[in-house]
This record gives structure tokens, sequence and C-alpha cells, in this order.
């Protein structure tokens, strides 16, 4: 029987938080810290048995285990700060594990963050070779990948120049390239690919699903694009506060990713951000996007959208209104946005109260949304509340309905009415 190609055995990564009590210490800063901190680490001492400094642990990761066989295309999701780069450093050895254990049988190629590996006064051209020597490649290896590296990239003006230079899409498309094309029997991959473009990002996930079907290499894919997930991953992780929540099947991952990613709640923990945004006269105290009475952020194409909102006033409104954005995930372009009047007559305060939003099926092509909500004056001139992403706001799923030719191209459906006129012979 054939040993997987990872395994990760109890694996936890352990960071140390320090909190500083009080104000500064005297003494001269204590004699210039005795005399530019040739004795630093008494002065740390010293705040500590004094109590001015506090030092908290934070588990990033804590028991993880798993394994993945060669060929596999795993997914990794979880809303962020769930652990899934600090997942990704350990398995590069970027930062070694706490505890426990992994095991590599393979050579590792890793996409992490933006500019990972590249040095940046060196060329592109020279970067390639340098990763390549990292990999463990010889010379005449690279230069028999040289060109293909160089063709998928689309650098080739370029190649010559220091990578300082590159915008951070020129960055992605050459990583990427050198870490497809080097042959590493493990591929980590990290949500880097939402920094270039649509049409490059579709081309990576086919050159992924390539390397696995066609040379049988491991691809460990992070994203929080389930669109992405789906189409590339049989199997995918979930990690929720540095734990392994659930491994297994993609859509059924998936579908409990979508219950923990529920709205923070509105009244605490997200207020402080919105009313550093907005007035906060009135207040969103909850949303729900609906499909049968239940919530759910999951629609297929030729289903209705309904958004249910419960509000509550703090001030006197007059002519209180509504206005609702969707923007495409990797760009965070507004593709589409409407506005409505909620209530004409003023608005007390201390009441509460609710509306819903219906949008009609077909409205928009199999997508990914992400969701912008406001409660404005009829003008637009004060915004009372705001919630979008930063608040904790789900991702909008739309899905094909695979019923009609071509409903997959394009983002929304353009209505249309259509007359045919008598031709006169």
């Amino acid at each position: 029987m054939k040993k997987p190609i990872i395994e990760v055995r109890g694996v936890g990564k352990k960071y140390d938080i320090r909190h500083m009590r009080g104000g500064y210490i005297a003494l001269r800063d204590v004699v210039m810290n005795v005399i530019k901190s040739p004795f630093s680490f008494l002065k740390s001492k010293a705040k500590q048995v004094v109590g001015l400094e506090k030092k908290e642990e934070f588990w990033a990761l804590k028991d993880i285990s798993f394994e993945v066989n060669k060929g596999e295309v795993v997914g990794i999701i979880g809303a962020n700060g769930a652990g899934k780069s600090t997942l990704l450093k350990i398995l590069s050895q970027i930062t070694p594990p706490t505890e426990g254990e992994i095991i590599l049988r393979g050579r590792v190629g890793s996409l992490l963050e933006v500019g990972t590996g590249f040095h940046p006064e060196l060329s592109g051209r020279e970067n390639i070779f340098l990763n390549g020597a990292i990999l463990g490649m010889k010379r005449r290896e690279i230069e028999e990948k040289f060109d293909q590296i160089v063709k998928f990239a689309g650098i080739e003006k370029f190649l010559d120049t220091p990578v300082k230079y590159y915008s951070s899409g020129m960055y992605v498309r050459l990583a990427f390239s050198v870490a497809a094309h080097m042959e590493p029997d493990i591929l980590l991959v990290d949500e880097v690919l939402a920094v270039g473009d649509a049409e490059f990002q579709k081309k990576c996930l086919g050159k992924m699903n390539e390397i696995t079907q066609t040379e049988g290499r491991t691809i460990l894919f992070v994203s929080h694009n389930m669109a992405a997930i789906r189409s590339l991953c049989k199997k995918c992780i979930l990690l929720n506060k540095g734990k392994i929540e659930i491994m297994g099947e993609t859509e059924k991952v998936t579908a409990i990713y979508r219950t923990l990613s529920k709205v923070a709640d509105l009244e605490t923990t997200s207020l402080h951000d919105r009313l550093r945004r907005t007035s906060g006269d009135v207040q969103f105290q909850g949303v729900k996007a609906l499909k049968d009475s239940e919530e759910c952020w999951e629609f297929k194409q030729d289903e209705k959208l309904e958004f249910h909102f419960a509000c509550k006033a703090t001030k006197n409104v007059e002519n209180l209104s509504f206005f609702m954005a969707f923007l495409e995930p990797e760009t965070g372009k507004i593709i589409g946005n409407s506005w409505g009047d909620i209530k004409k007559e003023n608005v007390h305060a201390g009441e509460q109260f609710s509306f819903s939003v219906n949008i009609p099926p077909k409205t928009f092509r199999p997508t990914q949304l992400l969701l912008y909500f406001a409660l404005t004056n009829k003008e637009r001139t004060k915004w009372y509340d705001v919630i979008d992403a930063n608040v904790g706001l789900p991702i909008l799923d739309i899905m094909p309905t695979n019923i009609e030719p071509n409903e997959n191209e394009g983002l929304f459906v353009v209505p249309f009415t259509l007359e045919s006129t008598k031709r006169n012979k």
C-alpha cells in the first residue's frame, strides 16, 4: 500500500502575544536601555516581575491531523484568521510547528504571498533560475522549462527588468508560472491568485487541473472562491479557529462552511467599525438571505433572491432610503447597484422595523458576488449604516442551472423585448 504524500500529525502553532501595561519607564528609560541594551533581557524580565508586561499564548493551529494521497487536489477553506495561511507556511517549511509532526514525501513548491521567493533586485530571468535552484533543479532542467514559464506568465517584454518594478499582477503571473512548471511533487497555493485578473485566474485553474490529471501532482489550494474550490477540489478541509472542523467531500464541507459563515452580530461585534464610516442614526440589527424561509447564501440562477433586514433608529430620520451594490470579489469593482425608499414618513428614535428586498430569477449569470447594503437619506448625502464583507457579510454564490445555452457567460442578464416588423414585398 502506497504511503500518503503528505502526513500531518497533531500539528500546532503557538505565538506569544505581549501586552504592555502602565506608562513609560523612567530613570531615563532605564539609563538609555542600559547604554543601548547589552542587557535588554533584564529590562523585559523586570517588566514581567512588576506586572508591566503580560504574555498571552495564542494558538493559531491546534491538533491538526490529516493525510493527502499523491495526485489529490485538496481545498482548504475557512474564515479569515482560521489558520489557513499558517498551515501552508508550516507545510512550506517557512515556519516550524510548535508541536506535532509533518512528513512530506516529495519536492514542495509554494505560491503564498506576493513576491515570496523573489529577490527584488534581480530580473525576472534571474529569479526564474534562483527559484529553480531553491527547488533543487539543475540548470539544464530550468533551461528546458524556461520558454514555457515565460510564455505562460506573459512577461516577455519585462524579462530583464528587476522584479521590484513589477506590478502585483506581474509578480503573481511569474510566481505561479515558476511554481507550476518547475514540477514540484506538491504545490501549495494560497489566496494570492486573487491578485491576478479574471482571465489569468481561469488560466491558473486550468493549469492546476492539468498537472493533477496528466502529471499526478498533489495540490493544496487555499481560497475564498467557492466556485474555484468546487471545480478543482474533490476533497476539502474546513478550518475554524485553528482547528479542523471537518474534512471530506467538497460539496458537504462547503455546505457546512456556509452555516458557519453567518453574519457577525451586527449589534455588537461590528458596530464600532460601522460607526467609523457612518452616523449610526439608523442601524441594521440583522440581515439574512432567504430561500424557502431558511437562511441561505447560495442560489441557483433561476431562483429568486430574497434578503430580509431588521433595523432600529437611534434618532429621528426623514426620507429613509436603502442602497445596495454587487461587487466582483477579485477586483472589488461594482458591477451593479440599486436603491429605493424604505419609508416616506419619519422614522422615530427607538423605532424598530424590518423590510425585504426581492431580486427576480435570472438577473445574474453564475458567479460570486460581494454584497454592500446601506441605509441613507433619499439624496444619498447622509449615510446612516453600512454592512459589507468588512463586517462578515458572506459572499453570495449564484450557481448554474444548465438549462439554457451560454448561460455561464457574462455577469448578469440584460432584459429586453423583441418586436418583429413586416417587410414590404
